[in-house]
């Protein structure tokens, strides 16, 4: 069943115009016709079930039929990642929302080598993946935001895994087990050229930060964000139920 990421809040008997993209690609690629059955999904209404009622030169109109899933949300995680280079940081914010990060925030660091990046298209890849995986809401991508000051605002009682290449933090999962703190938290993956000095000062003088090792091996940032997501949920997120 193809499963669509839509604005337009739904409930049993609305009627929704899909845009010219999801338009072309229900009626051109997935060859789908007026009867055919989708799944909506908005981030806050649920998951619908939906049927093409009109295939025309203007776009596809659906009907909204019946409630599938009522809505639910999967463990309050951020991912906070320096800015790399595009189609790495596209792997990453594509691999997040498969892993079931909430939000995908970005940072400026001292050693960032790129200094921008299209928030647009990586939300645009959020909502495919998350079409792809079933979940019911789409994470959100953050504006990039110097490092500095996004831990000066930091959410108050959001723990920080802060993965760390020093050497001498524990392996993620020792860590994540002698953590108890069960509330929201964060994982930080720094630049590719690592933190700074000063950064890392900062960051192993935080009270709510949690230093980790990912190993012995220097990893790239995709790399790294993707194994410590699927630690975190191994140890402490959904991969438990």
């Amino acid at each position: 069943m193809i499963r669509l990421f839509v604005q337009d809040p739904l409930s049993a008997g609305a009627a929704l115009a899909l845009g010219p993209e999801q338009s072309r690609y229900l009626s051109s690629v997935m060859r789908r016709g007026v009867g055919d059955q989708v799944v909506l999904f908005n981030g806050r209404d649920g998951e619908w079930l939906a049927a093409l009622a009109e295939v025309g030169k203007r776009g596809v109109k659906l009907e909204v039929l019946s409630l599938a899933r009522p809505q639910a949300s999967g463990p309050d995680l951020d991912l906070v990642v320096a800015l790399v280079k595009r189609p790495r940081l596209e792997v990453i914010v594509e691999k997040a929302a498969e892993l079931g990060a909430r939000r995908v925030r970005l940072a400026l660091t001292e050693r960032t080598n790129a200094d921008r990046a299209n928030v647009g298209r990586l939300q645009a890849i959020a909502a495919e993946a998350a079409e792809q995986t079933g979940r019911l809401d789409v994470p959100q991508v953050c504006e990039p935001l110097r490092l500095d000051k996004l831990l000066d605002g930091w959410e108050a009682g959001r723990r920080l895994l802060f993965c760390d290449e020093a050497g001498d933090a524990r392996p993620v999962l020792e860590a994540l087990r002698q953590t108890a703190d069960e509330g929201p938290w964060a994982i930080l993956i720094g630049p590719e050229g690592g933190f700074s000095p000063s950064e890392h000062d900062r960051l192993r003088a935080l009270p709510y930060a949690t230093p980790a090792s990912l190993g012995p091996r220097i990893l790239r940032a995709d790399t790294a964000a993707i194994s410590a997501l699927t630690l975190w949920q191994a140890a402490r997120g959904d991969w438990r139920t």
